[in-house]
């Protein structure tokens, strides 16, 4: 079983908690992933403006937390590598260790400066989330409240979009605006992702994609990582596998497998999910072999659509 995650809040919660990545009662830690063969997991650097008093104290918690992150991945150097691209990706999978990618969930923590951006990639991360749940510096977020379409990129936005792609950083669009999602579309020279995102479709929240979001994900070589909270999935509160599968379902049928990813959002979200812990991804695999999905198919929403992004996009 090999699996890419694009998405988790692991990291920011081990070191709100005192915890270690090597093992930990959380929802993933490196001793189980190995067990599990799981080949790439996406680390977030999850930031809440609001629970900052400037855009510059989230700035110094940002960069604190990519120096416990490099601290985490010293220590546990024996199982695993921080990855800055597809070739270093390719060499800790010759040498069986899980790979790591550092992302940041927030891209308001730049403020309105280039040079942090550029900061963020010298410390080695490779995908940003633009917005989260608030109005920042280069964007809005999606709203359940109102109509988003008109609620655009800001010139910042645009600025930070086009250099990632020079860069060689993904750009995220999960919790993004659908107006900004479609600047996002119309911007990008490179394939872009929702790290984290179901389909509006099938339950209507808006961090969830429509569907011609989701074609035109596919028509631009992305991937949207499929979200295990059960607020995304359905409305009952269970987060079950069956629910998961119905979103599978609709995004195959909209944009075709190879849109499809992994996101689980492990240790970002509470409450009941089929797929709660790391130790879940074999019952989803067995879920997907039971509803009929061939094994190449399988292969390509647990791992090969995601790295095939990253080796488009990572430098």
């Amino acid at each position: 079983m090999s699996i890419v995650d694009l998405h988790c809040d692991t990291i920011t919660e081990l070191e709100k908690q005192g915890k270690a990545l090597r093992s930990n009662d959380m929802n993933l830690d490196l001793l189980r992933m190995k067990n599990l063969d799981i080949m790439l997991q996406d680390f977030a650097i999850f930031v809440r403006l609001t629970e900052h008093k400037t855009i510059d104290d989230a700035w110094e918690y940002t960069l604190r937390l990519c120096d416990f992150f490099a601290a985490q991945m010293e220590l546990n150097k024996d199982l695993v590598s921080h990855i800055l691209s597809y070739s270093e990706f390719e060499e800790t999978r010759r040498q069986k260790k899980i790979s790591a990618l550092l992302s940041v969930e927030e891209g308001g923590v730049c403020g309105e400066k280039l040079e942090r951006l550029e900061e963020l990639y010298k410390r080695g991360v490779r995908l940003m989330t633009i917005s989260w749940n608030f109005e920042n510096t280069l964007c809005y977020p999606h709203s359940l409240t109102e109509n988003t379409t008109d609620k655009k990129l800001k010139p910042f936005g645009r600025e930070v979009v086009q250099r990632m792609n020079e860069m060689g950083m993904i750009v995220d669009v999960s919790h993004l605006s659908d107006g900004g999602f479609w600047e996002v579309a119309e911007l990008a020279k490179k394939p872009f992702v929702a790290s984290h995102s179901d389909a509006r479709a099938i339950e209507g929240h808006s961090r969830n994609l429509t569907d011609p979001m989701i074609k035109c994900l596919a028509e631009a070589g992305g991937v949207t990582g499929i979200n295990f909270f059960s607020k995304f999935l359905g409305h009952d509160g269970t987060g079950s596998i069956e629910q998961i599968l119905r979103h599978i379902k609709h995004i195959k049928s909209i944009g075709g497998i190879d849109v499809l990813a992994l996101g689980s959002d492990f240790d970002g979200f509470g409450g009941a999910s089929g797929v709660r812990t790391c130790e879940d991804f074999p019952k989803l695999i067995a879920a997907l072999e039971k509803a009929g999905y061939t094994g190449d198919e399988i292969d390509k929403i647990t791992y090969k659509n995601a790295l095939r992004v990253l080796q488009d996009v990572l430098k």
